[in-house]
């Protein structure tokens, strides 16, 4: 790793050259700059000996002064090439084989899901039986806590990470209200220490110790959206367990980012949108994972529906719900074909280049991130995500103490071309998805951010 800024963009291009997952940065499409970007500019951001006839840049992939540097894959990933593809293969199996297409499809409608399974069950670790796509994230919380959140006088209180992502405060706070419980009793939260950004493990151990007479449900995000911090799943789920309570994950900003071994960790259960780093479009349907020992039990709680019913005898049309014993016990409406055929186009991509070689990459991209970042801490901002590999992501957060320079830096890296997102209060979120970013764009990136600082 170069210690000397002057050394940085030699070392991206040689590690872009040996990179091995390289060719995948060609089978997607960036944005591209909304205004002709004076020659300078470019300069300023890529050195013109660097960019051939062609606009390519020596690596290939960026075309200097028209395509963006996109680091907010943790927001929404970029749109594969062959998405547009897959998506007219759909619409010419529905306009040419009409209701014949749930059968006889290139991609039959009708077990579409399956197609699905193996590829997410290699991203999240865990066998194919107990993982699924449907519906969407909160949609499927609600849902599996009907399963795994059944409070009784004695055990009811849930247990989260505090300042969660809003859609998972909204849901926690709604359900413990509708089995009659106040949530200023019934939701116990585990904060970051004064004067401390990042939660301590230690602490969401003893919280779970601390609960243990009350404690119905342990539900964390597997990574924090606003810090990057990762949570430590298989203590977590280790310590719930112990404690008599169900463990389940939010795995929105950790599916497809970092290692997961949900089956192996013994998590009861975890929920994931697919349009952040799975690619999968705005909107995508979202997956879910239950474990083995939950599916194949059919009297464990759950809302019932025509597409979750046996298969075997679905289309009897007769009264009595029998659960698939599979985490597809869970679905209730027809397979959203038009909603899933994005994902499947990136799952293809995932499964070619192989989620331990991205998980890996990911990794070297970070960690080049973090050490030309390094010189520039201790201004106007400070990275508060971990500094240690295996509690991060492809993800550094940059919190600036000034909100409104944080506002101002974030509006400046989009004029020269660089999209990253801030979220309130005054962090500048920055996301190298491993897929598709190069270690020129990290260079680029900080030589950037320098300049404005």
């Amino acid at each position: 790793m170069p210690q000397d800024i002057a050394q940085a963009l030699a070392y991206a291009q040689q590690k872009d050259r040996e990179d091995e997952l390289k060719g995948f940065r060609s089978r997607f499409y960036f944005p591209r700059f909304a205004r002709n970007t004076p020659q300078s500019e470019i300069a300023h951001s890529v050195q013109t000996s660097d960019v051939g006839p062609d606009g390519q840049t020596a690596t290939g992939g960026f075309r200097a002064g028209r395509d963006m540097i996109y680091f907010c894959g943790n927001s929404l990933g970029l749109q594969p090439v062959a998405a547009e593809g897959s998506v007219r293969q759909e619409l010419a199996d529905w306009r040419e084989l009409a209701i014949g297409g749930y059968w006889q499809a290139r991609n039959p409608w009708m077990t579409y899901p399956a197609s699905l399974r193996g590829p997410l069950a290699r991203i999240v670790g865990c066998g194919e039986e107990e993982v699924t796509v449907m519906n969407a994230l909160t949609v499927n919380l609600h849902l599996l806590m009907l399963s795994f959140y059944r409070p009784t006088p004695q055990r009811y209180k849930v247990l989260i990470e505090a300042k969660a992502f809003p859609s998972d405060q909204y849901a926690v706070e709604t359900q413990v209200r509708m089995h009659g419980f106040e949530p200023r009793d019934a939701i116990v939260e585990v904060a970051p220490r004064e004067g401390e950004m990042l939660v301590r493990e230690e602490d969401i151990l003893v919280a779970i110790e601390r609960e243990k007479g009350s404690l119905a449900l342990v539900l964390f995000g597997g990574l924090n959206y606003y810090t990057g911090q990762v949570f430590d799943m298989a203590r977590i789920t280790a310590a719930a367990h112990d404690a008599g309570a169900a463990a389940g994950f939010d795995l929105a900003h950790a599916v497809g980012n970092v290692p997961l071994r949900l089956h192996d960790w013994g998590v009861d259960f975890a929920v994931w949108c697919s349009y952040k780093y799975l690619n999968g479009g705005p909107g995508a349907a979202g997956g879910a994972f239950i474990h083995e020992r939950h599916v194949r039990d059919q009297s464990l709680a759950r809302l019932g529906g025509w597409w979750g019913n046996d298969e075997s005898s679905r289309f009897r049309m007769q009264k009595g719900f029998i659960p698939k014993p599979t985490a597809e016990g869970w679905s209730m409406s027809t397979a959203q074909v038009m909603n899933m055929v994005c994902l499947k186009a990136s799952l293809q991509l995932f499964e070619e280049a192989g989620i331990d070689r991205l998980q890996a990459k990911s990794r070297e991209l970070t960690a080049y991130l973090s050490s030309l970042l390094a010189p520039l801490e201790g201004g106007a901002f400070r990275v508060i995500t971990p500094v240690e590999a295996g509690r991060r992501g492809a993800q550094l957060s940059l919190f600036f103490e000034d909100r409104d320079k944080g506002k101002s830096v974030q509006e400046q890296l989009m004029e020269q071309g660089v999209i990253t997102d801030f979220r309130e209060p005054g962090v500048v979120r920055v996301a190298p998805a491993p897929l598709y970013n190069s270690f020129e764009d990290v260079y680029r990136f900080c030589h950037i951010l320098r300049g404005l600082l």
